[in-house]
């Protein structure tokens, strides 16, 4: 198959950041997703193509060697400091004494696993393995292992498993895996299950899947980085006069001091109880939001507020402008 660009797979300029690869590849890989395209060959080509492309483009180093390189670089095998002591070879016009490698063909080499770029007549000794190193003279031949693709896909997972880890069954492409959520998960955070992705090509190992989290919204409970906010109702008569009640939080319920006089709105604060940090940091807090709630209207409380309108010494709307 005849070579073709890793940019022009994706799509993107040669000058592209690290984000636009990303773009991207995401975008191609949710159309071409063999999950999105049942029994569709092409398409599924196309998705091993472009994910192949996406792990070389995406990793700084196999890109700065592809961009000097080009695909020789994805050989199997391939030797860096022998490529560029060639290149300086031809660059100062091939001097006295001859070449400095005993050069020879290739056979096709598979790279990822969506298919194979034809290196032609290229140097030998640049690269180890099969195909690789001279054996008295003569090439080797034959198929090259390599890693399978690295897959993505999504995993829709509840704030009570963020907050306190949990493990859970996935179905995909016909399997059912067991991942195990660690706790501080949070949008865009990705779990590796490492051998899970696509199989490799002659007996190479499988690749990687990568597990993209979406949090889903809990009725109750709103997140703002690592803390959590929970509405609180209170009595008036809590209110006024202050209370300990019960509030419920992932880990079990706890009790919680009303301070006399608090307001809608007051916020309580429960230090740590909020969403664990990945990385070892520390905790975020759990706020409670006070919310005063009134009886159900009825003639005995109306009467029952009246002397209360005496007790408001000024407008409580006085502070509000635009």
């Amino acid at each position: 198959m005849p070579e073709r660009d890793l940019y022009e797979i994706l799509g993107v300029p040669r000058g592209a950041t690290a984000e636009e690869i990303k773009k991207a590849y995401r975008k191609l890989a949710k159309k071409y997703h063999p999950d999105v395209n049942p029994g569709n060959k092409d398409a599924e080509e196309k998705f091993k193509e472009v994910t192949a492309a996406s792990e070389v483009l995406s990793d700084p180093k196999r890109r700065k060697l592809y961009d000097e390189f080009g695909a020789d670089a994805l050989r199997t095998g391939f030797d860096e400091k022998r490529a560029a002591e060639y290149r300086r070879w031809k660059r100062e016009g091939a001097p006295p004494g001859g070449m400095p490698f005993d050069f020879g063909d290739f056979s096709t080499v598979n790279v990822g696993d969506y298919g194979a770029f034809d290196f032609g007549s290229i140097f030998g000794d640049l690269f180890g393995g099969a195909g690789g190193p001279r054996a008295h003279g003569r090439v080797r031949r034959g198929p090259v292992a390599s890693a399978g693709a690295t897959t993505e896909a999504e995993i829709a997972i509840p704030l009570r498993d963020a907050v306190l880890g949990a493990e859970r069954d996935l179905r995909i492409e016909g399997r059912t895996l067991r991942v195990k959520i660690p706790a501080g998960v949070t949008d865009g955070s990705r779990i590796r299950l490492a051998g899970q992705g696509r199989p490799g090509a002659h007996g190479g190992p499988a690749g990687d899947l990568y597990l993209e989290v979406k949090l889903q919204e809990h009725p109750h409970v709103r997140r703002e980085g690592k803390d959590l906010y929970i509405d609180l109702p209170v009595t008036v008569p809590e209110a006024v006069r202050g209370a300990e009640v019960t509030l419920p939080t992932f880990e079990g319920p706890v009790r919680l001091r009303i301070p006399a006089g608090a307001q809608t709105g007051t916020q309580l604060r429960l230090r740590g109880k909020g969403l664990p940090d990945l990385r070892g940091g520390s905790r975020g807090d759990l706020y409670a939001m006070v919310q005063v709630v009134l009886p159900r209207g009825s003639d005995a409380l109306r009467k029952a507020v009246e002397p209360l309108e005496a007790l408001y010494e000024e407008d409580p709307r006085a502070g509000i402008s635009l």
